[in-house]
Formats: structure tokens, C-alpha cells, sequence
């Protein structure tokens, strides 16, 4: 059994740059049922604290001038009414919204990011969980974008390469694209970034087509495949097999850093894509025996996206039992399922893999996955070009 480091503190809590005011709940909730499942305090997992990112660490992804300006606007959010509030990504009413002390709250997720980093380098064959709020991959350089303040992917890779990877290879598998990530990391031919996700007018971000790519020189450096809503396990699989492990393996890196969204899940409010219970165990399997074949096992996972709150901390469960290579049973606690039932208003799950399968009619989800399939055939074509 591998060890796996946890960077966790009740203070993570704090970060909610929206006005969702679920997602402290949700994660309330899936952190609870990692730790009545007995998986917190099992042999070789810790967890452990960590420092907030200074300005220092922090500068080293995200412009100063956008630093001083999320200080700023952390310190006083009537402040961000201003026009110019708009050039760094906060807009009354859009996804990202300044809050009062969000400058510390996102410098706590970079430093727990980070922290996983340096375990992770320092100890090969380790592996690191980062349960949400880490997985911030929208955040730009100079720009909050799609509820990302500050971008903690992005760090952990930087902290990476500083402390001495060659490459490191970002792997984005929530069901939206990883665009911050991706963009920071655009010229950089140490850092290989591959994101799978929804793509259709409409849904966030917009961007991740086929045809975004590394620069001249090193194309191969940003690969992207979109997949259509309704998309499940045949093409999100197929993507991971076809795409995601052949580009790995041949860029030979030294760690290996995946956004593993909940949000791909069918049962997901705000996603379309039809991944099952089923096929996301799958998937965490195939992430854990590439990095293993690859860079000795340096994994460090963020767990990312995902609002439905029945499922998410079952998402985490898996996760993290794939980390820690062992399969635990169905059972649920009852503590749990009662706080959940009371927490939610509605019956919580009886089982940890109970899944009843999408409700999308059949013909659209078909249709879903064969243009899905046409879409990891175009991505694999590029694949050594």
C-alpha cells in the first residue's frame, strides 16, 4: 500500500468565490464521509497541515498587479464596482465574485497545492489528495475566471519544476476545459497539459477544441478532446486509453498532476456528459497505473469540480481508494446518511457505488458517444506531430 498525503485544514472552508452557498455544504458533507469510512485515519494515509502561498510563491504564476489588485478588492469588495474591476475578472453578477478575505482563502488552497508538490517530489512513489477547494484550473495569470481565484494547479506544477522535474505532464479530466492551466503553461515545453471535458456552445469556457495546441515547435505540449454532451463511459474511456496514455507515456515525465472533476458524473446539475459510477472507478485505476509505469508513482491529484451532493464525497471515496490501492465495500454509514437526509431535505444513497444509471434517452446518449469517439480519433491523430 502506497502512502498518500492529505493537505486538509477546517480553514479551506473559507473559500467560496461565488454565490453558491451550497459549496461549503457539499464539501462538508464528502469530507465527513471520507472520514466515517475510515479512510483518514488508515495506515499510510495522512493528513496534514500546511502554510498559506506568500506573494513571493504566488508571483510566480499570477501578475503582481493582479496580486495587489485581488488583495485589494479582498480587503473592500465595494471596491471592485469599478470598471476596471472587469480587466481582472470580476463582474457583479458573473461567475467569480469579490468577497471580503478571498486573497487569503485562495492563498490557502496554492499553499495546500503546493505543499502536496513538495511530498509528492520529495518522496517518490507517494501519491497526494486534494480534496476541493483544490482544482482551481480556470484562474489565468491575470484574470479570476469561472469561480478560480487564484490557480493552485498551476502552482503545484510551477513548484514542481522548481524543485527539479525535467516535465511534468497536467492531466484534466473534469467536465469542463482546463483552460487557466493550459494557457499559463502554453510556451513552456517542460509542461505537457491534456484536457478531456464537454465542448458546446454555450458551456463554460467555450474554449478546447481539437485544434488548440501547443505553439510552433512543440505542438504536441496542449492536447485537447471535446466531448459532446451526453457523452459517457465509451468515449470518455476510450479518450483516457486512446489519448491521454500514449501522450503521457511518450512525453516521459517526471510527475504527474490530474484535475479528476466529480462533475463528469451523469448525475451532475450542471454538466451533460454521462460518465458512470462505473466508469469513473475505472478511470482512477488507469491514472494510477500510468503514473506508476511513468514517473515512479508522483501523483498528485485535485479533486476539482462537482455539485451534486449525493454523489461527491462518494467520488472522493473512490478517488482516494485508488490512491491508497485498495477497493473498500458498499456499505454506507448510517451517521452519515441520516446527516446528509437532515442536511439535504431528500433520501441520501444506500450504497457507495449506487448508481441508477443515466436517464438521458438512449439514442441521444449513443449519438453522444460516437461523435465522442470521432472527436479522441481526431485528438490521437495528432498525437507525435
Amino acid at each position: 500500500m502506497p502512502d498518500v498525503v492529505i493537505p486538509w485544514h477546517p480553514r479551506l472552508q473559507a473559500y467560496n468565490p461565488s454565490d453558491d452557498e451550497e459549496r461549503p455544504l457539499r464539501r462538508g458533507l464528502a469530507w465527513d464521509l471520507l472520514g466515517q469510512l475510515g479512510l483518514l485515519d488508515a495506515p499510510r494515509v495522512s493528513v496534514v497541515d500546511f502554510d498559506a502561498a506568500d506573494d513571493d510563491s504566488l508571483s510566480r504564476i499570477h501578475a503582481p498587479a493582479y496580486l495587489r489588485a485581488v488583495q485589494q478588492y479582498s480587503r473592500d469588495p465595494r471596491l471592485a464596482v469599478g470598471f476596471e474591476a472587469t480587466q481582472w475578472g470580476f463582474v457583479a453578477g458573473h461567475d467569480t465574485v469579490p468577497r471580503a478575505g478571498m486573497h487569503e482563502a485562495a492563498a490557502d488552497v496554492c499553499g495546500a497545492a503546493v505543499e502536496a508538490a513538495r511530498v509528492v517530489w520529495a518522496n517518490p512513489g507517494t501519491r497526494a489528495f486534494g480534496p476541493a477547494p483544490l482544482g482551481l484550473h480556470h484562474a489565468f495569470a491575470n484574470k479570476a475566471s469561472g469561480f478560480c481565484v487564484y490557480n493552485d494547479c498551476a502552482l503545484a506544477i510551477q513548484e514542481l519544476l522548481d524543485l527539479g522535474a525535467d516535465r511534468v505532464a497536467y492531466v484534466d479530466l473534469d467536465a469542463h476545459h482546463g483552460n487557466g492551466v493550459q494557457w499559463i503553461f502554453h510556451a513552456d515545453p517542460r509542461v505537457l497539459t491534456i484536457s478531456v471535458h464537454e465542448f458546446v456552445y454555450g458551456f463554460y469556457p467555450g474554449t478546447g477544441d481539437v485544434t488548440e495546441r501547443g505553439p510552433a515547435g512543440t505542438p504536441g505540449t496542449t492536447i485537447n478532446v471535446p466531448l459532446p454532451p451526453f457523452a459517457g463511459d465509451v468515449a470518455y474511456l476510450a479518450a483516457i486509453e486512446r489519448v491521454v496514455e500514449p501522450a503521457v507515456r511518450a512525453f516521459v515525465p517526471d510527475a504527474l498532476v490530474v484535475h479528476l472533476g466529480a462533475d463528469v458524473h451523469h448525475a451532475d446539475p450542471y454538466t451533460h456528459l454521462q460518465v458512470t459510477i462505473e466508469g469513473l472507478e475505472e478511470c482512477y485505476r488507469r491514472i494510477v497505473r500510468l503514473a506508476d509505469g511513468v514517473c515512479d508513482g508522483r501523483l498528485l491529484d485535485t479533486a476539482g469540480g462537482g455539485y451534486n451532493p449525493t454523489s461527491l464525497g462518494r467520488i472522493w471515496a473512490l478517488q482516494l481508494t485508488a490512491l491508497m490501492g485498495v477497493r473498500i465495500g458498499d456499505e454506507l454509514p448510517d451517521e452519515w446518511r441520516r446527516a446528509a437526509e437532515q442536511a439535504l431535505g431528500q433520501p441520501a444513497p444506500t450504497t457507495l457505488r449506487e448508481d441508477p444509471g443515466p436517464t438521458w434517452d438512449t439514442w441521444q446518449r449513443e449519438e453522444g458517444d460516437r461523435v465522442g469517439l470521432l472527436n479522441v480519433a481526431r485528438a490521437e491523430a495528432l498525437l507525435g506531430e
